[in-house]
């Protein structure tokens, strides 16, 4: 416990998912965490539920006026930032040739520019700490080939996170990538989605999905000092599918 105590974090899409649950564990580890979504609703339920350390900010990460306002709130509500998450990611159900300009550019805003815009936002407030610790939440499309445009952004975010990582290092940041397998969601439990990833499972060495709070042990450590070696590298967490 109290492994974020005295730190300040950022969590975008974490409203709801992995970014609820990654927010909702920091708070419990002593932190205090903006929680930015475009889900207004949901973000606010989460914020109410966790208490005084826990402020939710609607945003659109694509947005880098909407990053200004996030980070300038989160100085003047807790007075510093030490961790970054960008969680923020969306995936088009949609064969490459169905696929049109719009949504291959949306899926790029979202998943890829976010991350360079949310990086480069806290980056100041960083530097005058001397320390930082970002977590790029990729996925094991980004080590491995999948979907058009999920696939695409999810290398971009790895690629990224090591580019990053040797510029801000000697700034005492930190920049890692998490990359997730299949993880139980309410969208997969839901109609069609649910028996699929049934029969998926027999597939993966563990023979099953993971829960958000797996892969958010994995976002915790990076997030505190545990891995305050670690910097540029990728941390998979996918049930051994990669190995394979």
């Amino acid at each position: 416990m109290n492994r974020l105590e005295g730190k300040v974090a950022i969590v975008t899409g974490g409203a709801q998912g992995m970014g609820a649950s990654h927010a909702t564990r920091f708070v419990s580890e002593g932190a205090k965490v903006i929680i930015t979504d475009i889900n207004e609703e949901a973000g606010k339920t989460l914020e109410k539920s966790l208490g005084k350390d826990a402020k939710f900010i609607k945003q659109d990460v694509t947005k880098k006026e909407d990053w200004d306002k996030v980070v300038k709130e989160a100085n003047d509500t807790f007075g510093q930032i030490d961790i970054l998450v960008n969680n923020a990611g969306i995936s088009v159900n949609k064969p490459m040739m169905e696929m049109t300009e719009e949504d291959y550019r949306r899926i790029v805003d979202i998943n890829q520019v976010s991350v360079f815009l949310g990086t480069q936002a806290v980056v100041p407030t960083m530097t005058e700490l001397g320390k930082g610790s970002i977590v790029n939440v990729s996925s094991i499309n980004g080590l491995v080939g999948g979907a058009v445009g999920y696939t695409d952004t999810k290398f971009a975010v790895r690629g990224f996170t090591k580019a990053a990582a040797l510029q801000l290092a000697p700034l005492g940041i930190r920049v890692n990538s998490v990359h997730p397998g299949v993880i139980e969601t309410p969208m997969i439990k839901q109609g069609d989605a649910a028996e699929q990833i049934k029969a998926f499972s027999k597939f993966i060495p563990l023979q099953r999905v993971a829960q958000p709070e797996e892969i958010t042990e994995l976002v915790l450590y990076l997030a505190s000092d545990d891995s305050s070696y670690s910097t540029g590298s990728e941390f998979v967490a996918d049930g051994g599918l990669t190995a394979q």
